[in-house]
């Protein structure tokens, strides 16, 4: 597996591949791996004949109060996981690299999806994301793109950044990946002491208790969130950022679940922000755009 430091370095990689007629998947991460980003790069090794996956803990998508400084990091392990799930080169630029001209004045930006959820409480956030998804697109021009279902806002925001601008990438999502007890994996994860990692398990929970009402009948989204809401706040250091019912592809919250929904969440356990899903009413495993 080769570790690729330049975009010099990366386009002479893809042209190479291309020069072979094959196709290629990309798996954009910030790195510290898990099973989670891993599943991402079995997906893409399963569909395409070359595999590359971006580290970069991109500074654009931090406000001034996170964790962009002590987001986890071990370039050395990460190596090893790709490697191991089939990825065929790592990208990993420094910051100069990627932002030669730092403050950068071209931005990205969707509209309208990107100003609720974590829109609203991270403010910046997605144009970060769509900023530096857009240059890692036009540097490794893939042609598909593989992303996990935890950040579901993230995932619809990138979908439709692609339809409008005619981006020649496949968007895919694959399905969240869950530790045995069902916390949603997540390289934030470490940041939670023993105690905390138990109380986290808040999220799955409430999701699950809401998919067992909505199963029962139940279609009321005040009702689905006051059930979510009463189960995080059994645990002391939980604090809801936003407990919301949405339609799946254009994140407006619904009243009542008639059709393909989503069910987002936030919460603080600690210091530790996580957050989670479940899809409610024609349930898609795996999707593409």
């Amino acid at each position: 597996m080769l570790v690729l430091n330049s975009i010099a370095d990366v386009r002479r990689w893809v042209n190479e591949r291309r020069m072979r007629g094959q196709k290629i998947g990309f798996v954009p991460t910030m790195g510290y791996l898990h099973d989670g980003h891993l599943s991402l790069a079995r997906a893409a090794g399963a569909e395409n004949d070359a595999v590359i996956m971006s580290i970069f803990v991109n500074p654009l998508q931090f406000g001034p109060s996170e964790d962009f400084a002590t987001y986890p990091k071990d370039l050395e392990r990460d190596c090893a996981l790709a490697e191991s799930a089939g990825v065929d080169a790592i990208f990993t630029p420094p910051v100069s690299e990627m932002y030669p001209y730092y403050p950068q004045l071209t931005t990205v930006e969707v509209s309208r999806i990107t100003t609720g959820l974590c829109g609203a409480s991270r403010p910046g956030h997605f144009t970060g994301v769509t900023t530096v998804v857009m240059k890692l697109f036009n540097i490794v021009q893939a042609d598909a793109a593989y992303f996990g279902q935890k950040d579901y806002q993230q995932v619809q925001v990138i979908k439709r950044m692609a339809a409008d601008l005619n981006m020649p990438v496949q968007i895919k999502t694959v399905p969240i990946r869950r530790e045995k007890d069902g916390l949603a994996m997540s390289s934030r994860n470490t940041y939670l002491s023993p105690d905390e990692r138990r109380q986290a398990l808040c999220l799955s929970q409430s999701l699950k208790l809401c998919e067992g009402l909505y199963e029962q009948g139940e279609r009321s989204s005040a009702q689905l969130q006051k059930a979510i809401e009463k189960r995080i706040t059994m645990e002391p250091s939980a604090v809801i950022d936003y407990v919301e019912v949405c339609d799946q592809e254009t994140l407006q919250t619904v009243e009542v679940i008639d059709k393909p929904s989503v069910v987002v969440i936030a919460v603080k356990i600690g210091k530790t922000r996580l957050i989670d899903n479940i899809e409610l009413g024609g349930v898609q495993t795996c999707s593409e755009l």
